[in-house]
């Protein structure tokens, strides 16, 4: 019988492990979340969210409410016959990750039977105040029901877990201290009469030879007290002297102590096993205080406390709005883990990247990493050339060097050939005493990038700065130069350049245009480059019709 029960509880115990195994648990929760944080410690919350305090607050979590029923048996004087029904209800309310508190009302009802008759029942007041004659043989009996109501303390560890989020299953130990009432029933009589003398008769069949009328085992035993005893159970046993009683019932103070496995099947429910032993401080649950050490023997062993134990399956829910699954079921690594592995509220500091030469530009992306402090360098971390020139603007001593003016020097100073029209000019003021040369001086160069027809940012600096110097000497007129016409696309995308300079220096510089000169298509510069220059007491159109519309970039 004992190994059929071992079997179906193994059997159970497999099957919730499968269960649990499936079980869908969900992530944890979000430690920024203000919703499940309870009033008292918001204070807390609201300095982790501004970086001022380490610690996320402890998040308000469900209550858990219990149902269990199982086997209820008694260890004491007399035989347990055979498990009894136990079933017991639980509200447990986490403390913290580890340790929780649960308040649990019981109930047990059990029977117990000696197969061996007794003798020393002297003390017991349900014999000797039921008829039975001294010295006769009585084989004790009882049947308990025990109500109990503890409050436990629960502590378990395996949510801690440092190389899996979360477990489906739970394991707990717990301890408690209570009280409990019970009422324990002796079958002495059989109608208005006692067993006296079909206890004799078993009596004198037990201790008979075993010559065929004789025991040959416990199960002739038993049902020889089966056929005798009527299972009334009306006689009230033993009780202590003096002994305190609830509802009319004897009380007593307990402890108790247990473990358990508990199995999530999802946010919500969870099955659990678990085995608990209580001590009360009595020896009464099975109605005998003396225990004898063999049938006929008048001498008593010394006095020890009863227990009983409860072991059983338990069906579990969590409750509570607006809060967290009970604590014991997270754990309290996951935001650590988080934040390490992908962090979102952890507070950074700002990198600190490498520039050895100071110029703005970090190492791994300067491609000129060695730049003398304070040299402008572009986006890249190379010193600028403005003009082109080939000389880095902070060793250039003239900074925009026209393009005809060049090859520079060391200094990036260019020499300016004379134009071909100095030659006549020179003649004509010394024929005529007139001043061709406004003194302006040397105007810039802009250069284009192939086939485009849009102003740098580079090449507006230039203008701008050239056009404070047309301002300075009203007097002057410009000519604007732009070359290459050996095609029609070449011829429209000079006009197309001159044209964007003019329209620039008068939009946006707020030039007159009857200052400038336009020119294009001329001969002996670059193609990608239109030169500015004094143009005073040269002839020329302020304005040029474009000579191959259909050709026109942009339009």
């Amino acid at each position: 019988m004992a190994s059929k029960k071992y079997v179906s509880f193994l059997s159970l115990l497999f099957l919730l492990i499968s269960a649990a195994s499936q079980a869908q648990l969900g992530g944890s929760y979000d430690v920024q979340d203000s919703s499940v944080i309870p009033s008292k410690r918001l204070p807390q919350h609201t300095e982790f969210m501004a970086n001022n305090y380490p610690y996320p607050a402890k998040p308000r979590n469900q209550w858990e409410i219990g149902l269990q029923v199982g086997a209820f048996g008694i260890s004491g004087d007399v035989r347990n016959r055979f498990p009894g029904i136990g079933a017991a209800i639980h509200a447990r309310k986490a403390l913290g990750y580890v340790f929780s508190l649960r308040g649990q009302l019981g109930f047990g009802t059990t029977k117990g039977l000696n197969f061996q008759p007794s003798t020393n029942w002297t003390k017991n007041t349900a014999y000797t105040t039921t008829g039975y004659a001294l010295g006769s043989p009585v084989f004790y009996n009882y049947k308990t029901n025990v109500y109990d109501l503890s409050l436990q303390g629960v502590v378990t560890l395996s949510n801690i877990r440092f190389h899996k989020a979360k477990s489906s299953f739970n394991i707990y130990a717990f301890a408690g201290l209570g009280g409990m009432i019970y009422d324990t029933k002796i079958d002495a009589m059989k109608g208005n009469t006692t067993y006296a003398a079909d206890f004799l008769a078993i009596y004198n069949k037990y201790n008979a030879t075993a010559d065929g009328f004789g025991y040959k085992n416990r199960k002739d035993i038993k049902k020889d007290l089966k056929d005798v005893l009527d299972g009334s159970y009306e006689t009230t046993g033993q009780l202590d002297n003096g002994q305190p009683k609830v509802f009319k019932k004897p009380f007593r103070f307990i402890a108790n102590v247990g473990a358990g496995v508990q199995f999530k099947l999802n946010k919500k429910l969870s099955l659990a096993i678990e085995d608990k032993l209580t001590i009360p401080k009595t020896d009464l649950l099975d109605g005998q205080q003396w225990q004898e050490n063999g049938p006929g023997n008048a001498t008593a062993q010394s006095r020890d406390y009863d227990t009983y134990n409860f072991l059983s399956v338990g069906i579990n829910v969590a409750i509570g709005n607006k809060a967290v699954e009970p604590l014991w079921w997270l754990n309290p690594l996951d935001y650590a883990y988080n934040e390490v592995n992908k962090p979102r509220h952890m507070k950074l500091p700002k990198p600190v990247l490498d520039d050895a030469d100071g110029d703005g530009i970090t190492d791994q992306f300067d491609q000129e990493p060695n730049t003398p402090a304070g040299a402008p360098v572009d986006s890249h971390g190379v010193s600028r050339d403005t003009d082109g020139d080939g000389v880095p603007d902070y060793k250039d001593k003239e900074l925009i060097t026209p393009t005809q003016c060049q090859p520079v020097d060391a200094d990036g100073v260019g020499k300016c050939p004379p134009p071909a029209c100095c030659d006549s000019l020179s003649k004509l003021i010394a024929e005529n005493g007139t001043k061709t040369n406004c003194g302006i001086g040397d105007l810039p160069s802009v250069t284009f990038k192939p086939k485009s027809i849009t102003l740098s940012n580079d090449a507006k600096a230039l203008l701008a700065s050239a056009a404070q110097k047309i301002k300075d000497n009203p007097n002057c007129k410009i000519a604007v130069i732009g070359y290459c016409s050996s095609s029609k696309s070449e011829q429209q995308l000079s006009w197309d350049r001159v044209n964007a300079v003019i329209s620039y220096m008068v939009d946006k510089e707020g030039i007159n245009q009857d200052r400038f000169i336009f020119k294009y298509g001329e001969m002996g510069g670059d193609c990608n480059t239109v030169d500015l220059r004094d143009g005073t007491g040269e002839e020329g159109p302020t304005t040029v019709p474009a000579p191959h519309p259909n050709l026109r970039r942009g339009r």
